[in-house]
C-alpha cells in the first residue's frame, strides 16, 4: 500500500506544480500605461493520510487506508513597477478588486510622485 500512496502523492504534487501558478489563477503580468503589474497569490494546502490494521472478533483481520486533502488559493495584490520604482498594492479594499483597477493609474502616480519627493528632500 505504501507504494500506491507514494505514487498518488507524487501525482498530486506534479499536478499542483503545473497548475497552481499565478498565471493560471489570476493571469499574467500586464501593462497599465507606464506601469507593469504582476499579480501575486497566496496558496496553501494540506495533505493527510493514514493506514492501519487490526483484528475484530466478528471479521478477523482487517486493514484500511484513508486520506484527505485541502487547498486554498487567493489573490493578494500586485507588484507594480515604473522605471526603477517597485511597490505592492493589495487587492483587499472596501470596494474590492474593481475599485483597484479603476483607481490604479491615479494611485500609482501619487505613490511614485511621493517617493520622488521624499528622495529629493532627503538629498537636500
Amino acid at each position: 500500500m505504501k507504494t500506491q500512496l507514494d505514487e498518488f502523492l507524487s501525482k498530486i504534487t506534479d499536478f499542483l506544480k503545473s497548475e497552481v501558478k499565478t498565471e493560471t489563477v489570476v493571469g499574467q503580468q500586464f501593462k497599465l500605461g507606464e506601469y507593469i503589474c504582476v499579480p501575486v497569490i497566496a496558496f496553501g494546502m494540506g495533505l493527510g493520510t493514514g493506514e492501519g490494521e487490526g483484528e475484530s472478533p466478528k471479521t478477523g483481520k482487517g486493514e484500511g487506508l484513508g486520506g484527505g486533502a485541502g487547498m486554498g488559493v487567493a489573490p493578494l495584490g500586485f507588484l507594480v513597477t515604473k522605471g526603477d520604482q517597485i511597490s505592492f498594492i493589495s487587492v483587499r479594499s472596501n470596494k474590492g478588486l474593481t475599485s483597484l483597477f479603476e483607481k490604479a493609474p491615479e494611485l500609482l502616480d501619487k505613490y511614485f510622485s511621493g517617493k520622488k519627493k521624499e528622495k529629493a528632500e532627503a538629498m537636500v
